[in-house]
């Protein structure tokens, strides 16, 4: 059966039309956050008091010690850096962001700190019970509790100085600590998202994508994926742990940070502490600041160190400061909304279910392969044998092209995460990213057809396939069927193109 290649166009374009149906029927509601609408309060908000920048004499030396801390299931290794100088001398904990990591990350800090007469403590993260599938925030509290009353011991620390800093994911564990501990002289929230993670995770996806101008398609995908995901931590609501804090709170925030919906996280804080009786807060947003407090990834911002010195070192003086929020203008242009959750079959089990189906098909073809001629088989007596050679060379093709589209769509989305660090050039590769994923999708679709219509033109021919090659046609049109609805469900086969 001959078939023109006209009419294999047609075929492969109504099937993609199809696909394209079935992927908007089974998709979860779209992920539009709307504009967000200011309120009066940010729009034109004062300048940061000079007092509160002022340079900071940084004239001790310090000491540098290392020590292991017994913590729940394991033992966590902890820095101090101490000023030489005699004294009680106001002290922090340093409370790290999402991830594994270890308390070097905070280094330049700590030394700054110390040398301006400040004791810190830095901490590696514990490992067990904390996971990229599974967080508890209350155990990361505990730990942080006790390196504060570690610190809280030592001579050369002001016991009633002595507070927690917590950044980034650290906001939703420093909250829970000092609610614990009323002993906490204070809270230090930097980049603090306030909302839950997982609006703090989308919202920082759409304002990245945004400005890395990729295409609607990729918000779609990204956002299905994530609603797919069951992570119970995601669905976390800090609002009652913040609103437990008696204690001074000093909260800062960067106008380019990408990762934060700074404005709702800011009006989020402040109610919640109103809700509590805590007026004693201080907000402040640093123009340029990224998400670490740096300027573009590179050295700080020149007023975080000092602000954060100054605020500490004069407590409790400015605990109530003249003008609680102040700094340069925030701009946050979205709001920040939950991810529509994905339907059963969009569970990401289902999805890794699939993915483990299509592999058994596709690994199921050369092992059946091998198998038959180890045994000898002979296909010389098979009718129209002539035709499988062909046919084979199709679906090894189909295979390979369903191979590099989860290869092309993992590449994507390391891509994204790189960029949403440093986004310079990025329009070109993330646009260029985005045509490779839907042609591989689509030419995926090309050759399932024109495999297809080869069978079924073999069959009609005359070819009378073998068990063994039902079973090897079955494994990879099988499995890159199950690929191409995949494809459509996260939209690679979606219009506009």
């Amino acid at each position: 059966m001959n078939v023109g290649r006209g009419t294999l166009g047609v075929i492969a374009g109504v099937l993609m039309v199809m696909l394209a149906a079935v992927g908007h029927l089974l998709s979860p509601p779209a992920f539009d956050p709307p504009p967000l609408s200011t309120s009066p309060q940010f729009r034109d908000i004062p300048p940061q008091p000079a007092a509160e920048i002022r340079p900071v004499a940084r004239t001790d030396r310090f000491r540098t010690e290392t020590l292991l801390v017994p913590a729940k299931n394991e033992t966590l290794k902890a820095t101090i850096r101490a000023p030489l100088s005699p004294g009680r001398h106001p002290a922090m904990v340093f409370v790290q962001g999402s991830g594994s990591g270890d308390g070097g990350e905070f280094t330049q800090q700590a030394e700054w700190l110390a040398q301006a007469g400040i004791v810190t403590l830095a901490y590696d993260k514990r490992t067990v019970g904390y996971s990229f599938r599974s967080r508890d925030f209350g155990l990361l509290a505990d730990d942080a509790l006790r390196m504060l009353r570690l610190l809280r011991g030592r001579p050369d620390v002001d016991p009633a100085r002595a507070g927690l800093w917590g950044v980034s994911e650290g906001g939703w564990v420093v909250p829970i600590a000092a609610a614990r501990d009323p002993q906490a002289a204070f809270v230090v929230l930097v980049s603090s998202p306030n909302v839950s993670p997982l609006r703090q995770v989308a919202w920082a996806l759409n304002e990245q994508l945004l400005r890395l101008h990729a295409p609607t398609g990729v918000r779609d995908l990204l956002t299905r994926a994530m609603g797919g995901v069951g992570f119970d931590f995601l669905r976390y609501d800090g609002v009652p742990a913040l609103r437990g804090i008696t204690q001074p709170v000093l909260a800062l925030y960067g106008t380019d940070d990408p990762s934060i919906p700074f404005v709702e996280s800011t009006e989020t804080l402040t109610g919640a502490l109103a809700e509590g009786g805590n007026t004693d807060y201080t907000i402040r947003f640093l123009a340029g600041a990224d998400h670490a407090m740096r300027i573009r990834g590179g050295p700080f911002a020149a007023d975080y160190l000092p602000t954060l010195a100054n605020w500490m070192k004069d407590l409790p003086r400015t605990a109530r400061p003249s003008v609680a929020i102040a700094g340069a203008t925030p701009v946050q242009r979205f709001e920040a909304a939950d991810v529509p959750a994905a339907p059963w079959w969009g569970d990401s089990t289902i999805l890794w279910l699939t993915l483990c189906l299509a592999a058994v098909g596709y690994v199921a073809a050369p092992v059946t392969e091998m198998v038959v001629r180890l045994r000898g088989r002979d296909l010389r007596l098979q009718a129209r044998v002539q035709l499988w050679p062909a046919i084979r060379r199709r679906l090894h093709r189909m295979a390979w092209t369903g191979l590099g589209e989860l290869v092309a769509v993992l590449a994507f989305i390391t891509l994204i995460v790189l960029f949403s660090v440093n986004q310079a050039g990025a329009w070109p590769a993330v646009q260029a990213g985005w045509l490779v994923v839907r042609l591989l999708a689509l030419l995926m679709l090309v050759q399932t057809v024109t495999t297809f219509v080869a069978v079924l033109g073999g069959l009609r021919d005359g070819w009378e396939p073998t068990p063994w090659q039902k079973s090897v046609l079955a494994g990879v049109l099988g499995g890159t069927a199950l690929l191409l609805l995949t494809a459509a469900y996260y939209g690679l086969f979606a219009f506009p193109w």
